[in-house]
């Protein structure tokens, strides 16, 4: 059976960082969600516009049959924000899916986001994400203030 892990959380959580490096660790691929949005929602987002559900519906409906092709192959490591519990459930295709959790504090989470360059999500963005985010009760939470290393040793840790 593959392994089909979301690690999720706001912009500059870390989730391409940390996901790749539990990808590398579990010897699957790595995808970043960012990669499939239409380039609509870029350009929305580019200028300071929070996304909103509708611009959400076709990028979460392309990764939830992106999850399902993976399934079929080794599996994958997905960082996706999937920040409403509704965008987790399109996104759950079966039960081969875990849910990794990345979490800080604004100011750790700010900090981040602009010392980032050249990347579409504008730091202003990330109170909306905070206030859209809806906190799960199920899959694995881990702290994003320890190093990578320790982060990923964690969720291992746990997914085993």
């Amino acid at each position: 059976m593959s392994k089909l892990i979301i690690v999720a959380g706001v912009s500059g959580s870390g989730k391409t960082t940390i996901g790749k490096l539990v990808a590398e660790k579990l010897s699957i691929p790595f995808k970043d969600g960012d990669d499939f949005h239409p380039q609509k929602n870029i350009d929305k987002m580019k200028s300071g516009q929070a996304l909103n559900d509708e611009d959400r519906k076709p990028w979460l409906d392309i990764l939830a049959k992106k999850l399902t092709e993976w399934s079929h192959e080794d599996g994958v490591v997905l960082a996706c924000s999937a920040l409403k519990e509704a965008y987790r459930q399109t996104l759950t295709v079966n039960d081969q899916v875990t849910w990794v959790f990345l979490e800080g504090s604004y100011e750790l989470l700010e900090s981040r986001m602009t010392a980032r360059k050249n990347h579409f999500f504008k730091a202003e963005l990330l109170k909306s994400q905070l206030n859209t985010l809806e906190k799960a009760n199920y899959g694995i939470h881990v702290s994003i203030e320890p190093k990578p290393e320790e982060i990923v040793s964690n969720i291992l840790d746990q997914i085993k």
